[in-house]
């Protein structure tokens, strides 16, 4: 719906969050598929509520900085902008005497 205006579709700052809120929306239905499948069990006796344990919140925590590790090595080695176009780009620096 937001994406109808044109002004919002081609800002980038708008499209920018727009894919955030598409991300967290995304992130929380897996997230609810599996905390409802940890909770409703298939065996009555053990239907209850589930609270994540230690090993849980670790596994929560390095999947997330294995994905910062990995993004910020791609980053590193692949950059966005190559130094060789920007070379290309800017003007040489004039050199007063």
């Amino acid at each position: 719906q937001v994406l109808w205006i044109r002004k919002l579709r081609t800002s980038p700052v708008a499209l920018f969050f727009v894919s955030g809120v598409i991300l967290v929306g995304m992130w929380l239905e897996r997230f609810i598929i599996v905390v409802v499948s940890l909770h409703r069990d298939f065996l009555t006796s053990s239907w209850g509520m589930y609270y994540p344990t230690r090993w849980d919140w670790m596994t929560y925590i390095g999947t997330i900085g294995m994905f910062l590790a990995a993004m910020f090595l791609f980053l590193r080695i692949l950059p966005a902008i190559s130094i060789f176009e920007m070379r290309t780009l800017l003007p040489e620096a004039e050199v007063k005497e």
